[in-house]
């Protein structure tokens, strides 16, 4: 089992940016993927960010591309996302999440979690 820290989340004015973090620890050795997600209110958790630790290859939803980065320490086993000109549609728990599985589609292909940090996004 993986363990995940999330950290970084806040309250911004649209156009601004945040980092968010994740530390991961435990069974590390069999992560593929790492990755960020979210949920707003009343809705559905979403796909934002996900980081291949095999190749460094990167996913975005298509909201976010040219906005936000991720990226990924793979010997300090963390994951970070950068977010840039965040807007309100961007307030949401966002989650970090780590992947055992050798590919994925969606997110039930990541099994451990981590808490949650709040970012919001004020107009």
């Amino acid at each position: 089992q993986v363990q995940l820290v999330e950290s970084g989340g806040g309250l911004v004015q649209a156009g601004g940016s945040l980092r968010l973090s994740c530390a991961a620890s435990g069974r590390t050795d069999s992560t593929y993927h790492m990755g960020w997600f979210r949920q707003a209110p009343g809705k559905e958790r979403e796909f934002v960010a996900v980081f291949g630790r095999i190749g460094s290859n990167t996913w975005y939803t298509d909201s976010v591309k040219g906005r936000f980065t991720i990226s990924g320490d793979i010997a300090k086993n963390t994951v970070i996302l950068q977010m840039n000109k965040l807007q309100p549609e961007d307030t949401a728990v966002y989650y970090c999440a780590a992947s055992s599985k050798l590919l994925w589609r969606t997110e039930l292909a990541f099994d451990s979690w981590g808490q949650g940090t709040q970012v919001t996004v004020s107009s």
